[in-house]
């Protein structure tokens, strides 16, 4: 039997090309956006895509209630990839702009993990992954906002694995460092006066979003699954560092990644 994958955010970057490479591989991919003309193109390039979109409750359980039923309640894998980032420091951030970046990264991903996992126990097998990032493992100015909720995803992400423990899922985690992809285009940044950017040094080390290939493989086939995935050098330069420097040390590093 075909296994069926939901992945979310797949108008660009990392859902995308995720989408085309596991639909090569044979699985049935359910290729889920946000804007209805990204579910038409996709829909033009033969994927079965749906709208989703993680700010809205509503969307989130009639995407699910799709999922169910195109799928006859069996669905061997998620992919929560969708996202975005908010910029800017803490002090110019509304409560309304933080509420609005967990509910997109965190918030969204509980509702629509929630709904599925019915999908998945019944059959002991299946596989949940999460897109957090390097932010996810460290912080630095102006990516307050952003960073706390992959911090908050990965604490999730850690309990989820526990608490499925002995159900034939497994949870993984995959933390990108930069990558070429529309994410930072898409940054809301809350002083446009002086946005956030990435250091230049970043740019010698940014990849394609194909680097996450190799990654979602492992995660998705492997009989023992990776609690998480670092790609690219600067993710495992800085999860290395964040176990081995005091705190205070590496605060003097990060300071001069805040853009």
């Amino acid at each position: 039997m075909q296994k069926a994958v939901l992945i979310t955010g797949c108008s660009s970057g990392i859902g995308l090309i995720a989408a085309q490479e596991l639909r090569n591989r044979g699985y049935r991919v359910l290729a889920a956006c946000r804007k209805e003309e990204d579910v038409g193109n996709l829909c033009q390039l033969g994927f079965e895509s749906l709208v989703l979109d993680l700010d809205d409750p509503a969307s989130v359980d009639r995407a699910a209630d799709e999922v169910m039923a195109l799928t006859g309640n069996r669905l061997y894998g998620l992919f929560n990839n969708a996202g975005f980032g908010v910029y800017g420091p803490l002090n110019t951030l509304s409560r309304s702009q933080l509420e609005g970046q967990f509910a997109s990264n965190l918030f969204g991903v509980h509702q629509l993990t929630m709904r599925l996992l019915p999908a998945m126990l019944p059959h002991g097998e299946g596989r949940i992954i999460q897109t957090s990032s390097v932010m996810g493992l460290v912080s630095t100015p102006g990516r307050g906002a952003y960073a706390a909720s992959k911090y908050a995803l990965e604490a999730w992400s850690d309990t989820l694995r526990m608490e499925l423990h002995g159900t034939g899922i497994q949870v993984s985690l995959i933390e990108p460092g930069p990558l070429s992809t529309r994410f930072t285009q898409n940054v809301n940044q809350s002083q446009h006066d002086k946005p956030v950017k990435n250091p230049g040094i970043a740019a010698r080390f940014t990849l394609p979003p194909e680097a996450v290939l190799p990654k979602l493989r492992h995660a998705l086939e492997s009989p023992s699954a990776r609690l998480r995935y670092p790609v690219t050098l600067v993710a495992h330069a800085l999860g290395l560092l964040r176990r081995v420097l005091p705190g205070r040390v590496l605060d003097v590093l990060l300071r001069g990644g805040g853009g």
